[in-house]
């Protein structure tokens, strides 16, 4: 256990943000999930934008690595255009 009050405040900051980083990652896991089960062209075109918001702001959170978000992104654009 820890003996400094520094280190005490550096567990409760870690174990909070760890939890917070779980549930944005896990909301954005499940958004895409979503996203990817649509039949509709028109409805996935409206839900497109904050699928992407969510995977943009854990990328700049440093959650995922920017590339891993421009990956999702392209491949989420693709099923889109693929609609018909």
């Amino acid at each position: 256990m820890a003996h400094h009050k520094s280190a005490l405040k550096r567990i409760r900051q870690t174990t909070k943000r760890r939890l917070q980083n779980r549930y944005y990652k896990k909301a954005a896991r499940t958004a895409i999930k979503n996203f990817r089960e649509l039949k509709e062209k028109a409805e996935a075109e409206t839900f497109l934008p904050k699928v992407i918001s969510m995977i943009d702001r854990l990328a700049k959170r440093g959650n995922i690595h920017r590339n891993k978000a421009a990956n999702l992104k392209s491949g989420l654009m693709r099923h889109v255009n693929a609609m018909a």
